[in-house]
């Protein structure tokens, strides 16, 4: 299974555009190979539209994050500047699933992990078979805070999963992510992929994103212990 994790920085580019760029975006995940994509920063209302560019049944999940009152006046002013209103345009993490990677999505489960300063949200999906795979955007400093929240996010998909295999991945603003139960199995900088039960197959890939963001979008392929 290849599992992309992508901070989208609320649909920005490196330099700023004055437009919204669903479009590119889209296309560039549209154009990779991945199974599960791992989405953090994400305009709320761009999940179902990627999902759709990326054809072939894919389905979206998506979670709620930080600054989303009066998401409408957010939204209409982001989707013309949104070099202006920066992360303020309102924020989630998004799931992506393509049919012949796992699935159906089967469920889809969230859990707040943090209230302030900032609101941070666990969210996971589990697969047709039966494989839960978790997405987070950790907080930043202090490293004792993020790590907090890896904890929680952690816990969280235990319970989701009722201790069966899994996958945490996201934006974990750390560079060494520790959470019980799980261990690192590649990624860019703070962009990673953890496992319980799951090994790395090959090492991480970091993709070219053209400017898109201001994250790597990396993809780690993952099997299940053991597996040939």
């Amino acid at each position: 299974m290849r599992v992309l994790t992508w901070n989208l920085f609320h649909g920005r580019s490196v330099p700023d555009q004055p437009r919204e760029l669903l479009a590119e975006f889209a296309d560039m995940l549209a154009g990779w190979e991945w199974d599960v994509a791992l989405l953090q920063e994400v305009p709320p209302w761009w999940p179902e539209a990627l999902a759709r560019a990326c054809g072939d049944g894919t389905q979206a999940r998506s979670a709620l994050t930080s600054r989303n009152a009066l998401l409408w006046l957010r939204r209409l002013v982001a989707r013309r500047r949104p070099d202006l209103i920066k992360s303020n345009g309102g924020g989630a993490n998004a799931i992506l699933v393509r049919r012949g990677g796992g699935g159906p999505i089967a469920a889809h489960a969230s859990a707040r992990v943090r209230r302030r300063p900032e609101r941070r949200v666990s969210h996971a999906v589990a697969l047709a078979d039966g494989t839960w795979i978790g997405n987070l955007h950790a907080s930043t400093t202090p490293d004792a805070r993020t790590l907090e929240d890896l904890a929680r996010a952690g816990a969280a998909l235990d319970r989701w999963s009722g201790g069966a295999p899994a996958l945490l991945g996201g934006d974990m603003n750390i560079e060494r992510p520790r959470v019980p139960g799980f261990t690192d199995l590649g990624g860019h900088g703070i962009d990673r992929v953890l496992g319980r039960g799951f090994a790395a197959a090959a090492p991480a890939v970091t993709l070219d994103t053209q400017g898109l963001s201001d994250h790597a979008a990396v993809v780690v392929e993952v099997v299940r212990s053991g597996a040939s």
